[in-house]
């Protein structure tokens, strides 16, 4: 484990570029707007989350298609490892792009490949682009170079949360060279990312791929999570989905979203009694199409998980009263006295807070006590990718998940469908002289290869869109 040798106060940060394109910033409403005109009728709901309590869940800034594992189960493509990282300049005008489409408080996935594999100086300063620019910079890595100095450093640069992936499709050895064995096995690992993020004021996060091998462990993972929710704040489960480069192909049928919120809930409870507050509700809000993503948020104290949000229409009611309230979640204490205040300078507000609280001591009783009375937050989330040869239209047209490319924001299963013919197309890229260039970003070695390659490429793509649903549209912003 690599200790901290520098604190966020001492790391002197890049001098920001202006944005390239000064057009108009949106507002966060007008972005809403923007993204409930383009939901389909039936996802328009009182529970829907997109397009009324935000403009969109995340979009993804893959600034490097290298990575330093080998997973059996990989979104990247053939082509990844043959393409050049994305120019800063570039980078830096994708970040305006999402900007201008979403609007701020907008979560940026910095991603890849592994992110981190790109020059220390360049990774902070895409954070600090991402900060200054008024959204919030997520940080997606297998961990393995993500030392607490780095985090250190890009927690100075703004970084809001930091999602670690850890999971048995990677392979991974210990020390003694031997491959681990077993989810159980790799909490050693997690442990470790852990406490390399522990006290830096960045939300933890861990991204686990369900597979046929690690399925059955499910509720190890669950539990594990639950014992370290003083620092992780979300894990999410991704359905793995036969899409990219990756060995595994398909998917068992026991690996269903239902399935999975099952054994979510008999893990923390139990005993299964009925009415006790412990099962989750994964029904509350829809975050896009209900298909696609399910999450769970839960009370954690006296390591005992308790259901935050019991009542839908309260919690839709609730998000509906803190709309445009800015709440900073690197900072616990200083979220918590956001949410104070608002809630004593709105009575009505008050009043459901009252009733909130009041249910939740009911219910949590003795283990508040014996937990020192600490509770903790920790969100289950579940999201469920769609396979390469199987895309909805529905789904896509109500994604809560994009990427954002040289041509604007592409839904994030599109692209892994279609990922060579994203990340091989020539694009200009404009200096900050004023002088523009094209780049191609497909490595010299690897074009006449990659130009023999692109027609079969180009038909499978084709093959993949026809099976959409009869009307395919360009996807809106």
């Amino acid at each position: 484990m690599t200790n901290a040798v520098t604190s966020p106060k001492d790391v002197v940060l890049p001098i920001l570029m202006p944005p390239l394109d000064p057009r108009r910033v949106i507002t966060p409403a007008e972005a809403k707007r923007r993204t409930w005109e383009r939901l389909t009728p039936e996802f328009k709901t009182a529970r829907q989350a997109l397009g009324q309590r935000t403009a969109i869940g995340c979009v993804s800034l893959e600034i490097t298609q290298r990575c330093n594992l080998d997973c059996t189960l990989c979104y990247l493509s053939d082509m990844s490892e043959s393409t050049l990282d994305v120019p800063m300049e570039e980078l830096r005008r994708r970040i305006d792009e999402i900007l201008y489409a979403y609007g701020p408080y907008t979560s940026v996935q910095v991603s890849g490949g592994d992110p981190t594999l790109r020059k220390e100086s360049e990774l902070i300063e895409i954070v600090a682009y991402i900060t200054a620019r008024n959204m919030h910079a997520t940080l997606l890595t297998n961990g393995i170079k993500a030392t607490r100095d780095l985090l250190t450093k890009l927690a100075a640069a703004g970084l809001t949360d930091v999602a670690f992936h850890v999971d048995m499709t990677e392979n991974l050895r210990k020390p003694d060279k031997t491959y681990y064995t077993s989810e159980s096995e790799l909490n050693v690992i997690r442990k470790e990312y852990i406490e390399r993020a522990r006290g830096l004021g960045v939300a933890v996060i861990f991204n686990t791929t369900l597979c046929e091998t690690n399925f059955h462990e499910l509720p190890v993972l669950v539990n594990f999570f639950k014992e370290n929710a003083d620092v992780v704040g979300m894990c999410s489960f991704q359905l793995g989905a036969e899409t990219g480069r990756g060995e595994v192909k398909g998917r068992p049928d026991s690996i269903t979203p239902a399935n999975i919120i099952r054994i979510i809930n008999e893990t923390l409870n139990p005993k299964r009694i009925k009415g006790d507050g412990r099962d989750l509700n994964f029904e509350a809000t829809d975050i896009g199409h209900p298909d696609c993503n399910r999450i769970g948020y839960a009370f954690i104290t006296n390591n005992t998980a308790y259901d935050l949000w019991w009542d839908p229409d309260l919690f839709n009611r609730v998000a509906k009263d803190f709309e445009g309230v800015k709440i900073d979640r690197r900072y616990p204490s200083e979220a918590i006295k956001t949410i104070a205040k608002h809630v004593l300078t709105h009575p009505k507000l008050l009043v459901e807070a009252l009733r909130f609280l009041s249910v939740h001591l009911w219910r949590m009783g003795w283990n508040l006590a014996a937990g020192g009375f600490k509770v903790h937050k920790l969100s289950y989330f579940m999201h469920n990718f769609m396979h390469a040869d199987a895309l909805d239209q529905c789904r896509l047209q109500n994604c809560s998940f994009m990427v954002m490319t040289s041509d604007g924001p592409i839904a994030m299963c599109e692209h892994n469908a279609q990922r060579d013919l994203y990340i091989t197309k020539a694009f200009e890229v404009k200096k900050a002289g004023g002088a523009v260039e094209v780049f191609n970003p497909v490595r010299e070695t690897k074009r006449a290869y990659w130009e023999e390659k692109k027609p079969e490429v180009e038909a499978l793509a084709t093959k993949r869109i026809e099976h959409l649903h009869s009307e395919v549209k360009t996807l809106p912003m």
